[in-house]
């Protein structure tokens, strides 16, 4: 594997050489750029940037960039841009920065993040670290991670660090993360970046819908930003499209998709005909999918037979939004399927990619994708 670098890889049907190119481009530069878990200002910088050569109309909240093309209302799509990493709290103390205490009221302990960070402590030696300013963005050093523990009473992964004594509390620390590109896979710590970077691609194609990228999602409080801009101009949708990346044990279970859809979350069932509609365009163009919170069924099925303790079938953002607006917002998430999450190893098929773009493109009414060769049936685990 080479970083930053185009390995030989097969042609994808749906888009031409120039478009895989510029998309893996922009997301080699949005991975390079930090955003950890509240101090995401600096790339909401970047974003704008970005969002401004396309000629979209960007507009900044607390905790949300809006971006509006010319038809906003014609679909609304949601992508988080927090990623994980560390945070000063002390004299040469670090903290995960989903779970320091400031971050810990919106945290429900149903979340499949909050169920698997127990398990991180000690994934993370000798990964390099890359220090800012969290609002200017400002280089402040880089460092290295010796190791990390669980604290049972601070309920928080702790590192150790080397580099890095110089800190002050508060100051963000992001993983020093690089793009790898082999074959159809692309690796790095793709959640949030990949979906902001498909947002990103939709727009320079011509999209003219309005995109949200929502801040703090890995600490339970980006549906509050958007809840709070939906409210601000007394607005309701039944078509609310939030992105995601969907976790897999292994590239095995992770491959046998293209995409993961969803009818519910551990809050409240999503719009069927919303559901149903992107159900229908996966089948027209040949994406095979599951539908997660069945898959997480089963599997629970399968644990508890084997007594093992059963698992959340999922909290996501809108499954919030749907119970704190009431139902006046609804809508749907797609999703695509990573291995090694959390990390900055996460892993994902261009494939799954490029297949998310076109879904989108069909449910958005843009120019019709070439269509596969094979028709995919929906995919039973």
């Amino acid at each position: 594997m080479r970083s930053d670098q185009d390995e030989a890889a097969p042609v994808l049907p749906h888009h031409s050489q120039v478009d895989r190119h510029d998309f893996l481009d922009l997301l080699k530069q949005l991975i390079r750029q930090p955003a950890v878990v509240g101090a995401e200002h600096s790339f909401y910088q970047v974003l704008k940037r970005e969002l401004d050569e396309v000629g979209v109309r960007v507009s900044m909240f607390e905790g949300l960039l809006v971006a509006e093309g010319r038809d906003p209302a014609s679909l609304r799509i949601s992508a988080h841009v927090d990623r994980h990493g560390l945070v000063c709290t002390g004299p040469n103390e670090f903290q995960y920065a989903a779970y320091v205490a400031r971050n810990r009221g919106d945290l429900t302990g149903n979340s499949i993040s909050e169920q698997t960070y127990q398990t991180m402590a000690g994934r993370f030696g000798g990964n390099p670290l890359h220090a800012y300013e969290p609002w200017s963005g400002v280089y402040l050093g880089t460092g290295t991670i010796r190791g990390s523990f669980l604290c049972e009473r601070r309920g928080n992964i702790i590192f150790e660090t080397e580099g890095l004594g110089h800190l002050l509390p508060g100051t963000p620390v992001a993983y020093l993360d690089r793009m790898v590109h082999s074959g159809d896979r692309i690796s790095a710590q793709l959640d949030n970046v990949l979906s902001v970077a498909v947002l990103i691609h939709l727009f320079r194609h011509g999209f003219q819908g309005t995109a949200f990228f929502t801040s703090q999602e890995e600490a339970g409080r980006s549906w509050r930003f958007l809840l709070e801009w939906f409210q601000r101009y007394d607005l309701s949708t039944e078509r609310l499209l939030v992105l995601d990346t969907s976790p897999f044990p292994d590239d095995a279970q992770a491959n046998s998709q293209d995409l993961v859809l969803r009818r519910r979350d551990t809050h409240a069932p999503f719009s069927p005909a919303l559901v149903a509609e992107l159900e229908a365009i996966c089948n027209r163009l040949g994406f095979s999918y599951l539908f997660k919170d069945e898959w997480m069924e089963r599997t629970n099925e399968e644990r508890a037979k084997q007594g093992l303790p059963v698992r959340s079938v999922g909290s996501t953002e809108l499954g919030r939004l749907i119970v704190a607006s009431g139902g006046k917002i609804q809508g749907a998430t797609l999703q695509i399927p990573t291995t090694g999450y959390h990390t900055p190893r996460e892993s994902a098929r261009l494939t799954s990619v490029f297949g998310c773009i076109d879904t989108i493109w069909a449910l958005a009414g843009m120019k019709k994708p070439i269509r596969r060769q094979r028709r995919a049936a929906k995919v039973e685990p």
